[in-house]
């Protein structure tokens, strides 16, 4: 299909100091939990989003010293030759399909404890660093800041050595950065030069900023990443004082990348932003600026970037989750295929892998990260080994990744649910308003179904294990979910707590169904994830009073890995949620539940109306074990495999629901041994790339 007319804007070349993008389309630096630790995994990840037809293609942050570890994180460093061969790989997967390769350097300063490298942490004034275990950063004399300078130029030269097109100075995202720090007064104390007033904060900045221009200027793009507010008020950087900023260096850098920080408010998650979020923050740099500018807000549909550029807000449509989700973005638009972008549900498990230090996953996208390891591409894959057919039993997250791949695959494929409509557990959650644009799992791979002739769906088909046989497909997927168990077992409770009045317990499923649980519920989160949390929020937003007790030190603690954690903090008490941690349930009684504290068994007594248990989860595979019970029938019906998938086989996150799905079709009658796809680095060398 040709482009639409009013998409053609988005594939216009964009001039970048000496460079030339192809298009509009930018993927801005961001973590991945690869880096320097999974290379290969790190370097094809990046090397398909340009072949999705990304113009820019860049690192997360890259460390340009070893005063500057961040531990245990693997992201990029730069510390010195030895490290060039990464860079270089990255590079030529980048080139390759006529993209520009970016590295964002930077130095961490007060951010960092400098664990592997044992150095003592610099900042712009002596304070305790971010991580604080009794670590202190030391204030930096004029002898560190020429240091600085010149590791900033060492930095700069090796990447042009490696390769790259486009060089970045950031100072953006709080205190992460060294630049950013000597930006804010709160950790800016210094009385010289390059502290008290704005001119002298920006001092460094400035220089770092000319030195790179000056030492690589002429033959790679100079970028500078920059966040024009922390939403903290007069205690952190502000729109009024970044305009003067940008009005100081807006000449300067060959292109602005502009957000907002910390990063939990850049990688805002769907459930407290909209696409475009950005905009009011960041749409003044334009107007200061003649350099092009690039910014994000989770853009997915190309009207809206459209009209991001027409408006002038931006030049560039920067994205970091939406690539993520679908790295072929920017190749469907220009095929006249917007309809088939597998959109972003800001969920933020992605970012996960940045904060936990392993390979990044995404809800969306089941091959992310599996690039290099498993050969797993997101728009190719293996044809089928046979003309057999298969029927998944669950329309879910699993059964539907499972339907769409095989149909890729060109088997046929019949998927039946017991429900009026597809999606399972999807549909149910999203029911709570929180977690809505979560619906676009279901509602890609239903769409996608539907165009496919190879695929016959059915609702409201509960098959039993003879209508199964009788079927007569040659493969069947057991997609069939699970529940929320009502015992009050989880990471906490290991064996079950019986309720002495089991009608005051109220299932999560109750609630996705729209039971009344009264008007005082309690909700009992040993699940430490996201849906403790967004049932509390959607009962206290119906008018309920809500207690939501957990036996942890916090709420939804699970969720400072999607940074999502302060967020829900503040939503649930705005909304008047009383919020018990450290307790665990004891007892059920009529009308009330006792809490024990979980150090000294201390109780207290809680009147409420009804409580509902958000612990572990069992598996609904009872139709699986009866067809295995009856294998001797199997091939009398010329059924060659009967597998379990997602929550039927072991209950997760929606993410591993998705992979368990794709991973089964992948793997379904395939020529590699499925064992064998799990290559490990452990070789990486010079020379062996």
């Amino acid at each position: 299909m040709p482009i639409e007319e009013n998409h053609k804007i988005l594939f216009e070349p964009v001039k970048i100091g000496p460079k030339t993008a192809k298009n509009r389309f930018y993927q801005v630096p961001h973590c991945n939990g690869m880096g320097h630790r999974w290379p290969r995994t790190m370097a094809e990840m990046r090397g398909v989003k340009a072949e999705g037809g990304w113009a820019v293609v860049c690192t997360e942050e890259c460390q340009i010293h070893p005063s500057s570890d961040i531990t245990p994180a693997p992201l990029m460093r730069l510390w010195d030759d030895t490290d060039l061969p990464i860079h270089e790989l990255m590079v030529s997967k980048v080139q390759e399909h006529g993209a520009l390769a970016g590295i964002q350097l930077v130095h961490n300063g007060l951010s960092v404890c400098n664990y592997m490298s044992r150095m003592v942490p610099i900042g712009p004034s002596a304070a305790a660093t971010e991580t604080s275990n009794s670590t202190q950063a030391r204030a930096m004399d004029k002898s560190d800041i020429k240091e600085v300078r010149r590791w900033f130029r060492e930095g700069a030269l090796r990447a042009r050595r490696a390769g790259y097109d486009l060089i970045y100075v950031y100072a953006a995202h709080g205190i992460m950065t060294l630049l950013y720090q000597f930006l804010l007064r709160r950790f800016n104390h210094r009385t010289d030069e390059y502290g008290g007033s704005l001119e002298n904060r920006v001092r460094l900045l400035r220089e770092i900023l000319q030195d790179t221009k000056d030492t690589v200027g002429h033959d790679c793009a100079v970028a500078m990443r920059f966040a024009v507010d922390e939403l903290l008020g007069e205690g952190g950087m502000q729109v009024s004082e970044a305009e003067d900023i940008v009005g100081m260096l807006a000449e300067l850098p060959d292109l602005w990348d502009v957000n907002v920080a910390d990063w939990s408010n850049d990688s805002r998650s769907s459930r407290f932003s909209d696409e475009g979020f950005q905009e009011g923050y960041i749409k003044f740099v334009k107007q200061t600026t003649s350099k092009p500018v690039v910014g994000v807000g989770r853009f997915t549909s190309p009207d809206t970037m459209v009209s991001q550029i027409k408006r002038g807000v931006l030049d560039f449509i920067g994205g970091a989750r939406p690539s993520i989700a679908d790295p072929f973005i920017p190749k469907k638009i220009e095929e006249g295929r917007s309809d088939e972008i597998r959109e972003c549900i800001g969920c933020n498990l992605c970012t996960s892998g940045d904060t936990v230090a392993y390979p990044m996953r995404c809800t969306q996208n089941p091959t992310m990260g599996e690039e290099w390891r498993k050969g797993w591409h997101p728009e190719k894959i293996e044809k089928a080994g046979s003309d057999a057919k298969v029927l998944i039993v669950g329309g879910g997250p699993a059964g539907l990744e499972a339907a769409l791949a095989l149909s890729n695959r060109s088997y046929e494929v019949t998927i039946a649910d017991s429900n009026s409509v597809m999606g399972g557990r999807v549909l149910q959650e999203t029911g709570l308003k929180p977690l809505n644009k979560w619906k676009r799992v279901s509602d890609y791979r239903t769409y996608m179904l539907s165009t496919r002739g190879n695929v016959q769906s059915f609702v409201e088909s509960a098959l039993d294990a003879s209508q199964i046989l009788e079927l007569g497909c040659s493969h069947v997927a057991i997609a069939t979910g699970s529940y929320w168990k009502t015992d009050f077992v989880g990471a906490h409770h290991r064996s079950p707590t019986q309720a002495e009045a089991p009608d005051m317990i109220c299932t999560p499923e109750m609630i996705f169904a729209g039971d009344d649980p009264g008007n005082r519920i309690m909700v009992y989160d040993d699940d430490h994830y996201y849906l403790g949390s967004a049932i509390a929020e959607h009962l206290a937003e119906a008018g309920k009073q809500v207690v939501l007790v957990t036996p942890d030190s916090e709420i939804a603690s699970w969720t400072r890995n999607t940074l999502e954690n302060g967020h829900i903090q503040v939503r649930l008490r705005e909304l008047g949620v009383e919020i018990i941690c450290n307790h665990a349930v004891g007892s059920v009684k009529k009308n009330s539940v006792t809490l024990e504290c979980v150090f000294i068994g201390t109780e207290k007594n809680v009147e409420v109306d009804s409580v509902i248990p958000v612990t572990a989860r069992e598996s609904i595979d009872g139709l699986y074990e009866e067809l295995n019970s009856r294998t001797e029938e199997w091939s009398d019906h010329g059924i060659k495999s009967i597998t379990r998938i997602g929550d039927c086989y072991a209950p997760g996150p929606i993410a591993m629901a998705v992979y368990s799905g794709h991973q089964y079709a992948r793997n379904l009658e395939a020529t590699v041994d499925p064992d064998a796809q799990f290559k490990r680095e452990n070789d990486f060398e010079i020379g062996k790339h």
